[in-house]
């Protein structure tokens, strides 16, 4: 090295990034963190082994202490009936390897296509229906986006591009903007959708650099979050809609109907009403999707039929999420109920 140049060094971590590194990665420590007892642990530790529990602190801080029921925790701590093995419920359960046209794109339907961006995630959902998906050989960013871009401008039947995971928040904004601005030069493209879980288990990830890369092109952007009950919408994730709504960004939200979290007309109600007073519209209420390990959350879809209806009952059809679920190979998602609109 020659005299008088520094060694350069590496850029310092952004808050989310030190935010992220500092969550939970052991059920003992996330039982420890809310006065939990071990009599959970023998089945934590067997479901970790599996799926790791990942789990960030604020996220935690929201659960009621001391409390083994508590709506949130019980999204992210492994149980002993994730080892129940039923014949229907699968690694694929909606059909996303047979989907996929080139590494990490899938093209299920007409006029949008998915980038899988990572396998990386800030929060491991017990339910997720990629818990098992092979990232290591099936994610876009692998090949540094180039058999992906060529596919896309290659089809100029696409309009929108989603970005998904894994979650793609979870990578640097410096990768993610080199992306967006390729995304951007391909003239047929008209919007930009993150499907994302960082604005609500992580929002210190609605940062300047993120809105920078995400609102500073042509491309219209659309931000799908994912909040399935609404303790999880404390003050800190309405202030990052916030930001992000003033920026232009539409703000949407996804649920999926879980058995003893969400499963009741009441905790719905309650969630599309927070979510509307933080600027973010109802968008749909997934049926779980029959993932291996997820069998305990599965809600019958009779009862979340009548969930639906009992629920466009007591609110205008604006707040009245779509009750839809995925099939494998179908051209779009299946509605599985009509709400009344007024």
């Amino acid at each position: 090295m020659s005299a008088g140049v520094a060694p350069s060094r590496p850029p310092r971590p952004s808050a989310w990034q030190s935010e992220l590194a500092r969550g939970y990665r052991r059920p003992d420590e996330l039982l420890a963190a809310l006065g939990l007892d071990c009599s959970h642990l023998p089945a934590a530790r067997a479901g970790h082994a599996a799926f790791p529990v990942r789990v960030p602190r604020g996220f935690v801080a929201r659960m009621r202490h001391g409390d083994p029921d508590d709506p949130l925790l019980r999204q992210v701590l492994p149980v002993a009936a994730e080892q129940d093995d039923d014949p229907g419920f699968v690694q694929d359960p909606v059909g996303d390897l047979s989907a996929m046209s080139t590494p990490g794109v899938l093209h299920k339907y007409h006029g949008r296509a998915l980038l899988v961006t990572t396998g990386a995630c800030a929060i491991n959902c017990r339910y997720c229906f990629r818990r098992h998906f092979p990232y290591g050989d099936a994610h876009a960013a692998r090949h540094q986006w180039g058999p992906a871009l060529a596919y896309l401008r290659g089809r100029p039947e696409l309009t929108e591009i989603i970005l998904s995971g894994g979650d793609p928040l979870t990578l640097p904004d410096h990768r993610l903007g080199t992306l967006a601005a390729e995304l951007d030069a391909t003239p047929h493209l008209r919007r930009l959708r993150i499907h994302s879980r960082l604005p609500i288990v992580l929002p210190e990830r609605v940062d300047d650099a993120f809105l920078q890369w995400f609102t500073g092109g042509r491309l219209q952007p659309v931000m799908v979050l994912h909040a399935n009950h609404a303790s999880e919408l404390d003050d800190s994730v309405a202030a990052a809609c916030d930001r992000m709504r003033r920026a232009g960004v539409t703000l949407l939200n996804q649920a999926v109907l879980l058995r003893g979290i969400n499963d009741d007309v009441a905790s719905q109600e309650a969630l599309s009403e927070r979510l509307f007073a933080i600027g973010v519209l109802p968008y749909y209420l997934h049926q779980l999707d029959r993932v291996a390990g997820a069998t305990h959350f599965l809600v019958a879809e009779d009862r979340a039929r009548a969930l639906a209806a009992a629920l466009a009952e007591r609110l205008p059809g604006y707040l009245v999420p779509q009750l839809t679920r995925e099939d494998a190979s179908a051209p779009a998602k299946t509605p599985l109920a009509t709400p009344r609109h007024g």
